[in-house]
This record gives C-alpha cells, structure tokens and sequence, in this order.
C-alpha cells in the first residue's frame, strides 16, 4: 500500500500552526499515512501548542519531532526526508508551519493522482490559477523577475522558486543530492536547479497564498543578492555548482528527537 507523509516544519510559529493543523480535516487527512511536525527549536511556544493540539486529537497520526540544532528551513527538509526515506514512505507532501498556503490546493493533484507522474509536484503562488492575499506588489514582481531568470538560466519554466506546498517522490531522494544544499531559505532554490540538472520531471501548480500575522524570515535585499549569486555561480558552471558543498555549517547527519506522538510503536 502507498505511503504519503506530510510534514510541516515550524519555526516560532506560535500563533499560526494550530491553524495549520486544522486543516487536515477529513477531506485531506486520508491521503497521509503520518504528519510530522518538525520543530526547528523554537523559542516560542510552538512546541507546546502543537503537543497540546496532538493531545486533543489524537485521531490524527501525528509525531512532533525536536531538531537536535537550529538547523534552519533546508535542515529541517533533511530531517524529513531522511525519516520518509528511512520508514518506508513513497512521497513526502510539504506543508509549511506559518499557515501561507492551504493544504486543500493539493486535493486537484491528489485527487486524481497526477502527482504519480512526476519526481516533484511544486505549488506556484505567481502562476495563472494563484490566489495571493497580503502580498504587496514589489514582492510579487521581483519574484517574477527571479522565476524569469531561473527560466532563462535552467532552460526550464520556472513558476516559484520555493512556495511551502510541495509533494516529493521519494525515490528521488534516495541518491542524497541535496544533502549538500544549503540548510536555509537558499535550500528550495537549490532544489528547483536540481530539476534541469538532474532531468527530474516536475509539475508546478497553482495555489493560494496569504500574509497576515506572519513574520517574514527574508530579508529581501541581502536575499535577493545571495540568490543572484547562486544563479551565476550555476551559470559559469552547473556540474561544479551542483555537486559542490553549499552549506555554511558541514554537518554529517540531521537528527531529531520524537517528543509527542499519536501513533503507537
């Protein structure tokens, strides 16, 4: 039988993840064999909420898992898919904490198994079909300018670069390209050159996406000058780009510790 993870990763989102966890409702819920929780050690009580969430459903198979270090959005991706890797799993959706994106996006892809033709399935908040609410103008256009660079330079139509709705074949996964890949916000960019180089199959789809309470982790100006760096290092040189060590901090493993759970051993 197919086996689905969802995981949702959460950094000091106190006051957004149990919105997120609403979400899985009985239309959703059954396409997920396991939901994980990763929290990137918050300093908030985002661990808390969700232990306190878990314990008032306990119908949902849900595991909160600790990282061992602060190892940032991308690290937080490797936790995961080491887990689906190592337990079994087929595909891995993404789910990010801070409630932008809506799960339910995802029920087109499900529902008629499309995401079974493709090595990834990539939510595109900028494409035709999106839905954006509290996003300002500048944002959008300068993510399309970077969505059209990407396409230029990876000779792929790029739609987003790193939304936080995504679904990962597993078998992908399982050569560890990605380990080397940087263990922040550069990790989902990253991932998007891997498509061309690597000749995976992806499908970008259109979602809905919203800021309201949530606090943004980029700073744009400073970001936007890392990505173009990473874009012209790719340029001058895919094979020595992709296979070369992205990360500031050269970790061996990622590990996490179990703190809730609603599944039995």
């Amino acid at each position: 039988m197919e086996k689905m993870l969802l995981f949702i990763p959460g950094y000091n989102c106190e006051k957004q993840i149990v919105r997120v966890l609403k979400q899985l409702d009985g239309s959703v819920i059954h396409y997920f064999t396991e939901v994980i929780v990763v929290n990137n050690r918050s300093t908030d009580n985002t661990e808390r909420v969700v232990a306190e969430w878990m314990e008032s459903h306990k119908e949902i198979p849900v595991k909160l898992f600790r990282n061992d270090e602060n190892y940032g959005l991308g690290g937080s991706h490797k936790v995961a898919f080491r887990y689906a890797m190592d337990n079994g799993f087929d595909y891995v959706a993404v789910l990010h904490g801070d409630d932008q994106g809506n799960i339910h996006d995802l029920l087109p892809i499900l529902k008629k198994n499309i995401y079974k033709r493709y090595d990834c399935c990539l939510g595109a908040r900028f494409m035709k079909g999106s839905s954006l609410q509290g996003y300002s103008k500048f944002r959008t256009i300068g993510n399309i300018v970077y969505d059209m660079l990407f396409s230029l330079v990876c000779k792929l139509k790029v739609e987003d670069l790193g939304s936080g709705l995504n679904i990962y074949n597993v078998n992908m996964l399982k050569s560890n390209f990605f380990l080397k890949y940087p263990d922040n916000l550069m990790f989902n960019y990253c991932m998007v050159m891997a498509i061309q180089y690597y000749r995976q199959k992806a499908l970008f789809f259109p979602i809905s996406w919203r800021e309201d309470d949530q606090v943004s982790n980029v700073k744009l100006f400073n970001q936007a000058k890392k990505v173009l760096g990473l874009l012209m290092n790719y340029m001058l040189n895919h094979k020595k780009f992709m296979e070369k060590d992205l990360r500031d901090v050269h970790r061996a493993d990622y590990t996490a510790k179990v703190i809730a759970s609603n599944i039995e051993a």
